[in-house]
């Protein structure tokens, strides 16, 4: 016999502006209290020290989390030179310290070109990406070095925003699976003289931005209130859409929301598309050309939709 799972059904997104201090799980389950939620989730992890963008799926969103894991994000960090830490960041120890020389606009641009665009990137050992089922931090904590293979990212943008005399504040926009950290520990490894970060702001991920954040204190706030807090939520659908969108009636749609792969004439879509009824979304399907016809099958079907 399954288990009921506690709490009300909640379906939707919420997107949190993080604030420093505490972890996204902290802030994830703090927020599902808030909504006595039954099933939610996030999308990707930010450190501690970092604040901004964080998506949070409940219900029938969870759905769609791996692919809004899967999006570009967007940062504005700002790099400490001159000093080296163990975690590279402002929370670890101190490993290194050399003088910053007296670098311009100019030759902090020539530095910077060199990471634009495609590059290679190392890993740090203080990131959750995990070795043997075990996130590398737990190994670096227990003083274990890990080899970790170069992977390719590409950085969309990385500009200059400002440049004092031992630090630089940059905007980056780049692929998932970029380490901010890792980044600016290059950059001040080419500028010679090494560097860490010293604060960092998500200012985008799955498409959403500060300007879709909410405050934590103000949800409380609301919560305290008696105000509802549902009115809040994003549809499912509001993260998929890099994806074109397609509508279906009759014998297909009635396909579709059983399982059931259904074929349309023409090549119009390959890849994923956004499948909606009448009146609402229904999933994500796979659009898989062939021949004259292309055929859709269903990948992500959410429930309740309406048709």
């Amino acid at each position: 016999m399954s288990r009921r799972r506690k709490g009300r059904e909640v379906n939707g997104i919420l997107v949190i502006d993080k604030p420093q201090g505490v972890t996204s799980n902290g802030i994830l389950q703090q927020i599902k209290r808030l909504y006595g939620a039954a099933k939610a989730g996030h999308t990707g992890a930010l450190d501690p020290l970092a604040t901004g963008v964080l998506p949070l799926c409940f219900g029938e969103a969870t759905k769609f989390s791996q692919m809004m894991l899967d999006s570009d994000k967007a940062y504005i960090t700002t790099a400490r030179l001159g000093v080296r830490t163990e975690t590279g960041d402002a929370e670890g120890a101190v490993v290194e310290e050399k003088p910053v020389p007296a670098l311009t606009e100019a030759e902090v641009e020539a530095v910077l070109e060199d990471f634009r665009g495609d590059i290679q990137q190392v890993p740090s050992m203080y990131s959750a990406l995990k070795h043997q089922g075990k996130p590398l931090y737990e190994y670096a904590r227990e003083g274990i070095e890990i080899d970790r293979p170069a992977r390719p990212v590409t950085i969309y943008e990385l500009k200059l925003l400002a440049i004092r005399e031992n630090e630089l504040d940059l905007a980056v926009t780049c692929t998932k699976g970029t380490y901010i950290r890792s980044l600016v520990e290059d950059i001040g490894e080419q500028l010679g003289c090494g560097a860490h970060v010293s604060a960092l702001r998500r200012t985008l991920a799955a498409g959403y931005t500060l300007a879709n954040a909410h405050d934590v204190k103000e949800l409380e706030a609301m919560r305290e209130r008696g105000d509802s807090l549902d009115g809040l939520l994003l549809p499912p659908e509001s993260a998929l859409t890099m994806f074109p969108e397609h509508r279906l009636a009759g014998p297909a749609l009635v396909s579709i929301l059983n399982g059931q792969p259904v074929r349309i004439p023409g090549q119009p879509f390959e890849g994923f598309v956004r499948i909606y009824g009448d009146r609402s979304f229904v999933g994500l399907v796979e659009a898989l050309p062939d021949g004259d016809s292309t055929a859709l099958v269903p990948r992500r079907l959410v429930k309740n939709n309406g048709g």
